[in-house]
C-alpha cells in the first residue's frame, strides 16, 4: 500500500492502527538485548520493584508502535526519515498481555522552504492499552515527500 504525500495530509487528520500484544518472552527478550533492568528481565526482581512485576522498556513499546503504524502504510514509500521528535512520555507501564494501538493525529503539515520535493509533517501519537489508557505519548516531525511534478 502506497504511503501518503505531503499533499495527501491535513491538520486535524486521524488515524488509529491494528493492535498488537506483547508477551513475556518479547519483554525479556528486548531487555536483554538494549534495556537489561532488572524489572524487565528477572520475574523475581520485578516483583519487588515498584511495578510489581515485569513491565517492557519504553524503548520496546515506542518501536513496538512505530511498527504498528509503519504496518499500516501511512509512510510506505513516501518517508525520506525524521528529524526528531518532542515531549516524549511514558505514561504507565506495558505489561505482558497488553494489547497495544496507536492513535495518530496531524498537527501540522507544511512544505519545506528549501527543499521543494519534501516536506514536514508533525504528527501527535498516542499509544493506549486494551483498557483505552494512554501508555505513552509523543509528537514526531516526519521527512514526508511532495507528490511528483508531471513534466
Amino acid at each position: 500500500m502506497p504511503g501518503r504525500y505531503l499533499e495527501e495530509f491535513a491538520v486535524g487528520d486521524r488515524m488509529t492502527t491494528a493492535d498488537a500484544v506483547i508477551t513475556e518472552e518479547m519483554i525479556v527478550d528486548f531487555a536483554r538485548t538494549y534495556d537489561p533492568q532488572p524489572f524487565h528481565i528477572d520475574a523475581s526482581a520485578a516483583k519487588e520493584s515498584i511495578y510489581g512485576g515485569i513491565i517492557a522498556s519504553g524503548f520496546q513499546t515506542l518501536a513496538l508502535g512505530f511498527r504498528l503504524v509503519w504496518d499500516a502504510g501511512l509512510f510506505a514509500g513516501t518517508s525520506m526519515g525524521s528529524p526528531g521528535f518532542d515531549e516524549l512520555r511514558w505514561l504507565k507501564p506495558v505489561r505482558p498481555g497488553d494489547r497495544l494501538r496507536v492513535e495518530c493525529e496531524v498537527k501540522e503539515a507544511r512544505p519545506s522552504s528549501s527543499k521543494p520535493d519534501r516536506g514536514i509533517v508533525r504528527i501527535a501519537y498516542r499509544y493506549l492499552n486494551q483498557h483505552d489508557e494512554a501508555v505513552l505519548t509523543f509528537t514526531s516531525m516526519h521527512l514526508i515527500q511532495r507528490r511528483p511534478q508531471s513534466p
